[in-house]
């Protein structure tokens, strides 16, 4: 747990989304937001993050690897809804390929909203986050 707080690996998972908001959680990577200044890092596997970036709809053929992405990650782990796709399917509301919501897949522990969210937003976000969880302990 105390490495969750201290420098949080983050793996980003995209279930379907228009790549918006994939840009923009790359866009925190630059000099420009430096989420590394946080001690966040993103990784290229579950099994090493600590945090799951989760962007898009949930379609019917990415709720089970989601699933099994989020059962490799070790625990305890923190989920992370980004855009307004995986908070509430967006323009994709009632769509026969979307027909389950990102939080009834994963246990959703944050909500990022917006279309794409801003770099700021996103670091505002996990950062709350982090907050809460110091608070928890």
């Amino acid at each position: 747990m105390k490495a969750l707080l201290k420098s949080p690996w983050v793996f980003h998972l995209s279930t379907g989304s228009c790549n918006n908001c994939d840009i923009e959680i790359l866009d925190c990577l630059t000099p420009r937001f430096d989420i590394e200044r946080f001690g966040m890092l993103l990784v290229g596997s579950a099994r090493h993050a600590d945090v799951l970036l989760v962007t898009g709809i949930m379609t019917r053929q990415s709720a089970p690897a989601a699933k099994r992405v989020y059962e490799q990650m070790a625990k305890p782990c923190v989920v992370v809804a980004i855009g307004s796709c995986s908070l509430g399917q967006g323009i994709f509301k009632g769509s026969y390929n979307a027909p389950i919501p990102v939080d009834e897949v994963l246990p959703v522990d944050a909500y990022i909203p917006g279309c794409p969210p801003k770099p700021e937003a996103m670091i505002a976000g996990v950062v709350k986050l982090i907050q809460k969880l110091q608070g928890a302990k």
